[in-house]
């Protein structure tokens, strides 16, 4: 965080319209309730909670197969992007509570509205290059970064709710703690072609500090947020994500810390957002989100 604010805004974005299944509507309530605010102001920030957009739980779309819940995911979008715009014009730094992964869509959105430079560190598992041409799940929060990007078979209606097309510049964008075996075919292709930056989930691990700065190195002068997929942790470490696939592979909960100070410390650093963390997931963990709250507090 600059040296030059202190003000640090909370959003909440409890949807799980674009995801899989129903779960990670419930983490903004949950973080909250577990004290991540009290542990931020200990920490001496002034924090101003901004409430919740859209409450936005999974269901079916068979109507829309391939890009389930469009519609649900464009009004969470749009929340987020207007909550997070007035933060910044107020001069606070951001805390984005998703959620599902597509919060990073509206924190970029209202983020390139003020400063065309910005930029963004994707830290997760998954590069989410996926379209409704590429994969047949119909899980739109795995499709964030091509609507970003404006990859060829993004859904019109998502990419245009963003702003001008497309948002980010391949320049602007490093995928940390990428998983390449995790990709689609379809997903390695468009970041061949783009020349995308990226770093292992291996080379995270090995190095956090390191791996995070060198991913900074590549992002420009202007202003960049932080989007932190709890994909990207060793499942057995952090029982967390939505996703149970990363089982004894990526980094630990400590060294995911270590990539986000370092990130968050950056005077360009405006904004970051969490996604993906279905708290049932930690019933058999109960100090895994105990731990999560005290690793996103001490961040800043």
């Amino acid at each position: 965080m600059s040296d030059i604010r202190h003000r640090l805004a909370i959003v909440g974005a409890p949807s799980s319209a674009g995801s899989y299944a129903a779960g990670q509507e419930q983490a903004p309530r949950v973080l909250r309730e577990h004290g991540l605010l009290e542990q931020l102001r200990d920490r001496g920030l002034d924090v101003t909670d901004s409430g919740d957009g859209p409450l936005q739980v999974w269901a079916p779309d068979p109507a829309h197969p391939l890009a389930q819940n469009a519609h649900a995911v464009i009004a969470s979008v749009t929340a987020v992007a207007a909550q997070v715009g007035e933060a910044l014009d107020g001069d606070a730094d951001v805390l984005v509570l998703g959620g599902s992964c597509l919060v990073a869509l509206g924190v970029m959105s209202a983020l390139v509205e003020r400063a065309p430079d910005a930029a963004l560190l994707y830290i997760d598992r998954h590069s989410d290059l996926n379209t409704p041409a590429t994969t047949t799940n119909g899980a739109l929060d795995w499709m964030g970064l091509a609507h970003l990007l404006d990859v060829p078979g993004v859904v019109p209606e998502l990419r245009d709710a963003l702003g001008p097309s497309p948002l980010l510049a391949p320049g602007r964008l490093h995928l940390l703690g990428l998983d390449p075996a995790a990709s689609t075919p379809g997903e390695r292709s468009i970041r061949d072609a783009l020349g995308l930056g990226m770093t292992t989930g291996a080379e995270l691990a090995a190095d956090p500090r390191a791996a995070a700065s060198r991913a900074l190195a590549t992002l420009g002068t202007g202003p960049f947020a932080v989007h932190l997929d709890v994909d990207v942790l060793d499942f057995t470490d952090a029982p967390l994500a939505q996703d149970t696939g990363g089982r004894n592979t990526g980094p630990g909960l400590a060294q995911v810390a270590e990539a986000l100070t370092t990130a968050c410390a950056d005077p360009r650093f405006r904004v970051l957002s969490v996604g993906e963390l279905n708290p049932t997931r930690s019933a058999g963990d109960p100090g895994a989100i105990d731990r999560f709250v005290s690793t996103l507090a001490g961040v800043f």
